[in-house]
């Protein structure tokens, strides 16, 4: 009787023993997945936080790009438009030659004789050589010249009413010791071209 009552039982005992065997044998996988579920989490996380930064540094560059854009677009618009030669892909002393003989012109109009000029191309201290220089040309140029006062006042007049861009450094008038009407010149003009 005893193996007739065993016998009823053998079926549930066997179920558990399986299910004891299933369980032994799924745990250490199921262990193994989640940990592997746990690092890819930890990794995903890891790749957005590392996304997240990036599309910030992306978007603060698109930004600063906007605003030179913006700045460069309200310069164009409020300033003088810059020198550009008719041929491109010429070097800096040919490109600013064309603007070097606009103000030579105006220098013969207004009877200014000059004694000496000193040219500076791509000064490595300007501003458009070092954040444009693959843009712009510029030559500084040093002229000592003579003068009455009001034929280089004309010429300050029409240096400034000049349609290109250009950037008067300095000016240092000195009155001629023998004839106090004529004056003694040291200026300094940066000329700007377009590539």
């Amino acid at each position: 009787m005893d193996s007739e009552k065993l016998k009823q039982f053998i079926i549930p005992i066997a179920l558990i023993v399986l299910v004891i065997a299933g369980i032994v044998y799924v745990c250490p996988k199921i262990s193994t997945n989640y940990q592997g579920y746990q690092a890819a989490v930890q990794s995903i996380a890891t790749k957005n936080a590392t996304i997240q930064e990036k599309q910030t540094k992306l978007n603060n560059y698109r930004k600063k790009e906007e605003e030179l854009k913006a700045k460069e677009q309200e310069s164009k618009k409020s300033g003088k438009p810059f020198y550009k030669p008719i041929l491109s892909g010429m070097d800096t002393e040919a490109v600013i030659a064309g603007e070097f003989a606009e103000i030579l012109q105006l220098i013969r109009a207004n009877k200014i004789k000059v004694r000496a000029i000193k040219y500076d191309y791509d000064p490595s201290d300007d501003n458009f050589v070092k954040g444009a220089g693959d843009k712009y040309n510029v030559a500084r140029l040093n002229m000592e010249m003579i003068a009455n006062y009001s034929n280089y006042d004309n010429f300050l007049k029409e240096l400034y009413k000049h349609e290109h861009f250009l950037d008067i450094q300095s000016a240092e008038i000195v009155p001629y010791k023998k004839n106090k009407r004529i004056l003694l010149i040291n200026f300094k003009v940066k000329l700007y071209a377009q590539k």
